[in-house]
This record gives C-alpha cells, structure tokens and sequence, in this order.
C-alpha cells in the first residue's frame, strides 16, 4: 500500500521518512511526492526506512539513485534501516552498482587484430562451405545410385519456377543489351566504314561473355534470392527440422531438386538469351548502319563459328551449380530472426555474382589457352 513519505526540514538538515511499501509499483508516485525537494536547500539529507513495511530491488535501486544524485552536490546522506532483510537488498544493491561503475569498457582493436579477425571470419566461412558441399555431394552419390531415388515431380515443380517462369525477364533484358551493344558501337563503326563488323563484334561478345553472364546475373538475383529465402523460412519455422524429425534428408527434397533444374535449364535460358540479343543487334544494324537482316545472317554464318555459341553454353551448368548451391547455403545458414532472412538472401546475390564472374575468368583463361 502506498503511503506519501514524510518531509521535515530542520536548520538545513532534510529528513524525509518512508513509509508503507517502497516497491517497483509505489516508485512512480513517490518520485511525484518528492518533487518539492528539489526547491529546498539543505546540507544534510537524512533518509528514514525504519517504517517500512516492504522493499523490493526497484526500491532500493531508487534509494541508492536518490543517495547519489545528493552526495553528488556535496550534500551528506545518510540512511536508517531496522529490517535485516531490507539491509540485505540496500547492501546487494550497492555491491552489484559499484561493481558496475569498476566495468572498464573493452578497448578498441587495432589493425591487426580487425584484419585477423576478418581473415579469420572468412576461413570458417569457408570451411563452412566445404562441409556443405562435402555433404551435397555425398547425398547426391547416395540418391543417384538409383532412379526411384530422384524426385521427378519436385524437379519439374523446379524448371517451372526458375527457367520458365524467367524467360520473360532474361529475354527481355537481353534483347536491351544487344540493343545497347549494338547502338554504342555503331557509331564507331560508321566512322570507319565498317558497318558490316558489327556482326563480328555482336557474335563474338555475346555468345562467349554477355550471354552467359547477363543471364547468370538475373538467375542469381531472381532465383538464388529465393532459394535463400524460402529455404530461411522453412529454418525459422522449424520445417527443416520438422523433417528431420519425420525421417526426411532435407537435402534429397530441397537442394537436390533446385540445384539439378537449374544445371539442366540454364543452358536453355543462355540460348534464348542469344536469340534475342541477336535480335536487339540485327534491329540496330538495319536501322542505324543500313545492314538488311538477310545480309545480317549470311556475314553472322560466315564469321561466327559454331564453337563460339558452344563456348557460351558451356559455362551454363558450372554457373547455374554455383548460384543455386550459394543460395541454398545461404539459406541454411538462416538464424532465429527475420532480419537474418534478408542478410543472407543479399549474401547470396552478391556471393553468386561475385563467383560467376570468377568462373567465367578462369573460363577465359582456360579457352584462350586452349585456342578455343
């Protein structure tokens, strides 16, 4: 029960007694009581707890607060207390706030130590990655071994949603690029006189380079994203291990089949995007450099050989295993929280990106050397 605390000042020496209970549901109108204090001016302060008939840790937080604020100002504070048990919670209170007040803040790493720790981060990132990869493949040898083992139905689901679905998109995208290519180029071209090289240059750049990573690029951005999101999800809302539980490998129903229907359709999809960047270029070359579509094609038959559109093709499936494979991982590595969802749902489109471009170089390299 709440009772107003006594106030009696006496030749500068304040003594305010409380009364009733001095607890976390009291605190907030004792405080109120208390306001007429701050007017007073007083040297002493003498706080009586002796009619007490309750204190909880808030209370005495309180009272040990309101001692320091005044010993502060260089007034002397004193208090009384008869309850050993009320002693106890004062006397607990100060150990464990002075203990506090001794808490030296940890100091600030230095270069070495950020750039140990940083390196560090990235090797058990790494090592993470392995094992996620070690198990990928064992499950992929155990469920391969037999043909009822492969889950047909999940993969078609799979194409539907990651090659289909995005034809759209990757046309249309394409389609820009080979139009963009094109445009900028021709220019140039005319300065020169050679209109007719831009079938070179279009077939060339396209098929072996822009293809290939434009559409690597969307599929990582569209379809890796998701992997990464739904498979967090289904982490958050323990459906994984609810699997787990009911004696389903959630490799063989989740990673399997995404990963196998991105290896088939991206070469498909690098096809189309072909297509339709050619598409873009020709319209530009009719329109800016006078080039008819049926000169258009016999200088592209001439000039453009069949291994150049396989160079392109080829990159597909190591692209489309490295996206789904990244973004699945990302997607495992989910924790219990939604803002975790969306660091590695990014995680996922910046890593796919970054080690589709590293693939492709060393297919570059490894081309080139070959005199492919």
């Amino acid at each position: 029960m709440y009772k107003k605390p006594l106030i009696n000042l006496q030749h500068s020496k304040l003594l305010i007694q409380f009364m009733g209970k001095l607890n976390l549901c009291t605190i907030d109108k004792i405080e109120k009581a208390l306001l007429s204090v701050k007017t007073l001016s007083f040297s002493e302060l003498h706080l009586d707890l002796d009619a007490l008939d309750s204190l909880d840790t808030a209370g005495a937080l309180f009272i040990y607060d309101l001692e320091n604020h005044y010993k502060k100002k260089g007034v002397k504070v004193h208090h009384t207390v008869q309850d050993e048990n009320q002693k106890a919670t004062l006397a607990l209170i100060e150990e464990k706030m002075q203990g506090s007040h001794n808490f030296k803040p940890k100091k600030e790493s230095t270069f070495l130590e950020q750039t140990g720790e940083l390196f560090y981060n990235y090797y058990i990132g790494f090592i993470s990655f392995l094992h996620f990869f070690g198990q990928l493949f064992a499950t992929n040898i155990r469920y391969m071994t037999s043909l009822k083992n492969i889950r047909f139905k999940e993969i078609a689901f799979e194409i539907n949603e990651s090659a289909i679905r995005a034809l759209g998109i990757i046309s249309l995208t394409s389609f820009l690029i080979g139009l963009v290519v094109a445009y900028q180029s021709a220019y140039q071209l005319k300065l020169y006189g050679a209109n007719i090289f831009i079938v070179d240059m279009l077939g060339l750049s396209i098929f072996r380079e822009l293809a290939p990573l434009i559409t690597a690029i969307v599929i990582a951005g569209r379809s890796g994203s998701a992997y990464a999101a739904q498979i967090g999800a289904m982490k958050i809302t323990q459906e994984l291990d609810a699997m787990k539980t009911m004696g389903f490998e959630p490799f063989a129903f989740l990673v399997l089949p995404r990963i196998v229907a991105l290896v088939i359709t991206m070469p498909i999809l690098i096809f189309v995007a072909d297509m339709m960047a050619m598409l873009g270029g020709m319209i530009v070359a009719n329109v800016d450099l006078n080039i008819t579509p049926s000169l258009f094609i016999d200088r592209f038959t001439e000039v453009i050989a069949a291994k150049h559109f396989y160079v392109g093709i080829v990159k597909g499936p190591f692209f489309a295993f490295l996206i789904a494979s990244i973004g699945i991982y990302r997607g495992l590595m989910v924790k219990d929280d939604t803002q975790s969802i969306g660091f590695n749902t990014t995680k996922s489109v910046v890593e796919s990106i970054f080690a589709v471009i590293v693939c492709d170089a060393v297919f570059s390299i490894a081309f080139t050397n070959l005199g492919i």
